[in-house]
């Protein structure tokens, strides 16, 4: 059995474990049930009614959340010529062609986010095994395989994250930090749980968003009322 320490306890203590807390509230609470003295990540854990082994029934898309992740994100982009440049004026940290293709084959893995263009994807795509497995693959359903290379620099600076269900039906994704107002945090859950929301795909049956957690990297985490986060998406 784990035990936790006694700053995580008195965390505990604010929270009603079996209440599942209107969103305004939660974002109150979870800058008091954080304890780190970093800023703290707060991350979303939304359990969905679906299996996802089967291909009718997985969830996967991107959301720009409105006040960012709070964290800086960094961008390569695998382009050449005009693209490069739109890329690099967009701000991209990183830009190159075959290249940079090179340097990440060597294994160079300092960003957070690599998009190319179809054009260069013939190279990109042999990066797959370095890339893959830590979510770093270009791909045209996440966005990151576009020509419209402004677009989705821009984007991913200003908030992009992407969600995708994992094998137990659950969706994690950084939703902003404990030092964000309670308003931010809302606006960002209820952004979050829109946008899955949306994705519901044909093959989901009964109940599609079952449960929905708020953690702090370390602390507690607050149960959320699912409807009132809907109803602030649309407020």
């Amino acid at each position: 059995m784990t035990r936790h320490g006694k700053k995580y306890r008195d965390a505990a203590k604010l929270v009603e474990p079996e209440r599942r807390y209107p969103i305004g509230e939660a974002s109150e609470l979870l800058p008091k049930v954080s304890f780190t003295k970093f800023d703290a990540t707060v991350e979303a854990h939304l359990r969905l009614g679906i299996d996802p082994r089967h291909a009718d029934q997985l969830v996967r898309g991107t959301v720009v959340l409105p006040h960012g992740t709070g964290r800086k994100i960094r961008v390569i982009v695998f382009a050449q010529g005009e693209k490069a440049q739109e890329a690099l004026r967009a701000g991209a940290d990183e830009v190159g062609a075959d290249d940079l293709v090179k340097r990440v084959d060597d294994g160079w893995l300092d960003f957070d986010v690599a998009i190319a263009t179809p054009d260069m994807m013939g190279g990109v795509g042999r990066l797959g095994k370095k890339l893959g497995p830590r979510g770093l693959m270009p791909n045209p359903k996440s966005g990151t395989v576009t020509f419209d290379i402004e677009r989705a620099v821009g984007e991913i600076k200003s908030g992009r994250v992407e969600f995708k269900v994992d094998r137990a039906g659950i969706v994690h994704v950084p939703v902003g930090k404990a030092s964000f107002t309670p308003a931010q945090l809302a606006a960002n859950v209820a952004a979050l749980v829109d946008a899955v929301n949306r994705a519901k795909p044909s093959g989901a049956k009964g109940t599609y968003m079952r449960s929905l957690t708020l953690a702090p990297s370390m602390g507690p985490g607050v149960r959320v009322d699912i409807p009132s986060a809907l109803a602030a998406a649309t407020a």
